[in-house]
């Protein structure tokens, strides 16, 4: 039964409205205040413009037929050329220049860099578009590390290494509505049955044992490479569904069920019933572990939950400062990539230019394709037959980000604190994960300042989710969202201003069954020559990069799911193995 709703942190502002809606109303089920109409909450789409893609389809029809492109309007010359603007494609350039590799060329089909991991604003506040933390990396994400040192980030204080408080996660970090009350952290607890405990219980001794039998680490790269294939206790799970090794371990409880699938679509884009059991567990046993929640008279100590690194702009952040800080490289945005080909002599690039609504052409010694595999296999010319295995295998899940600018903090029900990850237990709106806030990093959290929510979708468990996702119209996800999150905010359409989305057909590449097993082999048969690149200073390992000839790849989809830890080191070393032919 739900409670009384309560603006703990403004009771005036409550009081109000509720003299406002009807004399002596003090729960939700008295009577409300008049609220604005759906229809007055103005927005649209934006951030990505998914339409580009799309209108070069005349150029790559008359490239399947066999046919030559017309001439080019402009021809330009670079030692090497980045194809694609996302995290991997930064990454390789600053990897580039830290290899002393100037005049790059850096191409990609949007306004501004960054792939899912744009930010932007909102009314005057910042915001995510895409990807909104970094956990705080592991030693097998050694160059991460190194590239968060070189930010100021990360430092070392009396022997120990500190991250940056500022950018930190604030507490309250989780919180999760639950029968009409907000309690702390996601797994639920509060009023579940000593079953659902026993089972969780459960969940962490078969991590534990997972965990036991073989390493995991972030990038997964780093496991290939040790064992010098993809580990047989990890070739078992990857052979396997989530879903059905669940069901062998005896694990059915509702509960924990759904936190698993909440997990698994905000990593992955969609649910347990799709994804490999490799990729369900590799998200905890990569980075933190799972840790059931202890009884009172438990006195065990649990180790400390995940940190995170985040910014009110989501790791649009990051990616700004990648680009702030490449000094000889040349940024072209708005510049698709029709066609690369690889000649005897150098790879020859052919881009439309958006702004200047004209072909290009660039000429280079090598060429990194820092591309989704599926567009990439579309782009080469003769591909090769790795890169078809591995486009013509993958799926990928759309996804959608809405900000909503609200003019001060909502009302709410009882339970823990605002946080900056608020999730609702089974979402009305299929996919929903719930809203980052946009202003949880102030320090002055209970004056009421406007600010933006930023809602997230996984579309990948809808059927013909892209379809939906490209064909519906705001008003349609305007609807749903306003929908959904009034059920913990009945006063939303008050206090929200605008609301604005951006979409992605192709956010991840979903980990199913099989995927690991393909994608170690192709990587391990890459590079096969143990090769080492000066950097600073200091000759460091390259972890092989698919390549083929005068093309290096560069993309979380080599790895098979896409967070920045896997973009970033593979483009990173993408970048050094483009420069050793440099």
């Amino acid at each position: 039964m739900m409670g009384p709703l309560i603006g703990k942190l403004h009771r005036r502002d409550w009081l109000r409205w509720v003299a406002a809606s009807a004399a002596g109303a003090s729960t939700l089920t008295a009577c409300k205040p008049v609220e604005p109409a759906l229809a007055d909450l103005p927005g649209g789409f934006t951030g990505v413009a998914l339409e580009r893609g799309h209108s070069l389809r005349p150029f790559w029809q008359r490239l399947a037929q066999g046919l030559e492109l017309p001439a080019p309007a402009a021809v330009h010359r670079a030692p090497v050329v980045i194809a694609g603007g996302g995290m991997a494609g930064l990454a390789a350039a600053r990897a580039l220049e830290l290899a002393g590799v100037g005049d790059v060329v850096l191409l990609d089909t949007q306004a501004a860099m960054g792939g899912n991991s744009q930010g932007g604003e909102l009314k005057g506040i910042a915001c995510p578009l895409g990807a909104h933390y970094l956990p705080v990396p592991g030693d097998s994400a050694w160059e991460i590390q190194d590239w968060l040192q070189e930010l100021g980030l990360r430092k070392q204080v009396a022997g120990r290494w500190q991250y940056e408080e500022r950018y930190l996660c604030h507490s309250p970090q989780e919180r999760l509505y639950l029968d009409g009350h907000w309690q702390e952290g996601l797994l639920p607890v509060q009023g579940v049955a000593a079953r659902t405990l026993e089972q969780y219980a459960r969940f962490e001794q078969c991590m534990s044992a997972v965990m036991t039998e073989s390493a995991f680490a972030m990038p997964s790269i780093r496991v290939w490479q040790r064992e010098g294939r993809l580990p047989e206790a990890h070739a078992r799970l990857d052979a396997l569904r989530f879903d059905d090794w669940l069901a062998q371990q005896g694990l059915d409880d509702e509960y924990l069920l759904w936190y698993l699938n909440y997990c698994c679509r905000d990593d992955f884009g969609a649910g347990i019933h799709r994804v490999s059991a490799w990729a369900g567990l590799h998200y905890f046993a990569s980075r933190h572990g799972f840790h059931a929640p202890r009884a009172a008279a438990d006195t065990r100590s649990d180790e400390d939950g995940e940190q995170v690194l985040t910014w009110p702009q989501g790791n649009g952040w990051l990616s700004l400062q990648l680009v702030k800080r490449l000094k000889a490289t040349q940024l072209n945005t708005d510049c698709s990539v029709l066609s690369i080909t690889e000649g005897r002599d150098g790879v020859q690039v052919d881009t439309w230019h958006h702004g200047r609504r004209q072909h290009e052409r660039w000429l280079a010694a090598r060429c990194v394709v820092a591309l989704p595999s599926f567009v990439a296999a579309r782009v080469l010319r003769n591909p090769p037959d790795f890169l078809r295995t591995v486009a013509a295998r993958m799926d990928w899940a759309p996804w959608l980000v809405a900000n909503i600018h609200i003019d001060r903090q909502l009302a709410d029900y009882p339970g823990a604190e605002p946080a900056w990850d608020n999730v609702l237990y089974q979402d009305g709106n299929q996919g929903g994960l719930g809203y980052v806030d946009a202003g949880s990093q102030r320090l002055d959290r209970i004056t009421r300042q406007p600010t933006v929510l930023s809602y997230y979708q996984a579309l990948g468990d809808w059927e013909q989710g892209r379809q939906q996702l490209l064909q519906q119209p705001f008003e349609y996800w305007r609807e749903r969202i306003v929908g959904t999150l009034s059920g913990p905010h009945p006063d939303l359409l008050l206090r929200a201003t605008r609301m604005e989305i951006t979409r992605y057909g192709h956010a991840m590449p979903i980990p199913r069954v099989g995927d690991q097993r393909v994608l170690s082999e192709i990587a391990l048969k890459s590079n096969t020559g143990k090769r080492k690149a000066l950097l600073n200073g200091e000759r460091v390992e390259l972890l092989p990069a698919p390549a083929a000839g005068r093309l290096i790849f560069a993309h979380s989809d080599w790895a098979g799911y896409s967070v920045l830890e896997e973009a970033f080191t593979r483009g990173h070393h993408a970048g050094l193995w483009a420069a050793q032919g440099s």
